[in-house]
């Protein structure tokens, strides 16, 4: 499984990258409002740092909803890089655009997934990766992770090549059940990727180590 950072902000990707385990990044408008980037030209600026930081696939949201606008934005957005994706809302407009720039080789991330119906859509209109978004349908009561499950499932059977990205990530366990539901890739914040590196019993087995360590070591300089 791949792991993506979802975020505009160039020290958390650094931090990603150095722990060696980044693929790729995620934003969206919020994320770049959030680091203060706004304006056309800045927001364009910004994806190409993160293109030149990050080899792997970088997604970058159209703000467009209708067909005209979305392929012009995504064109421009698909030049500024080669590991540009272009990220694509599930509307019916969305889901026309992406069937073009699938034909026109342009990567496509087609974001704000909440069914698995959505997904069938898109994965037939070709889109690169889907983005089904755990944390939000957790929050209306129903099981996000069932529905990684559910498109895991129903794409495996019918062969698509549509790789599902999950989002809304959580927590570390959020990240792990996507794993475990057959997500292809995770894009989260960084504290979550964190999260994975801590358990109790391993801060307790390392600080033992350490101490058994201090206590031979003062006991070989006793005996010298």
């Amino acid at each position: 499984m791949k792991f993506f950072i979802d975020t505009a902000n160039l020290a958390q990707i650094k931090e990603a990258l150095e722990l060696g385990i980044l693929d790729g990044v995620t934003t969206n408008p919020s994320l770049m409002a959030k680091e203060g980037i706004t304006g056309k030209e800045s927001i364009y600026r910004h994806y190409k740092k993160i293109c030149d930081l990050v080899k792997g696939d970088i997604s970058a949201e159209v703000i467009s909803t209708e067909y005209k606008g979305i392929m012009k934005e995504a064109k421009e957005l698909a030049e500024i890089a080669e590991n540009i994706v272009v990220k694509v809302p599930m509307i019916k407009d969305g889901i026309k655009a992406i069937a073009e720039l699938t034909a026109l080789e342009i990567k496509t991330n087609c974001t704000l997934v909440f069914s698995a119906g959505q997904a069938i859509l898109a994965a037939k209109a070709g889109a690169t990766y889907i983005s089904p978004f755990i944390g939000r349908i957790d929050d209306t009561n129903w099981n996000g992770i069932q529905l990684i499950t559910d498109i895991f499932d129903i794409y495996t059977m019918q062969g698509y090549d549509t790789e599902i990205l999950a989002a809304s990530i959580r927590s570390g366990l959020h990240i792990v059940e996507a794993a475990k539901a057959g997500a292809d890739v995770v894009t989260c914040p960084l504290d979550a990727i964190l999260s994975l590196l801590k358990h109790p019993l391993t801060d307790i087995g390392l600080q033992k180590f350490l101490d058994d360590h201090k206590k031979a070591q003062a006991a070989a300089i006793g005996k010298s």
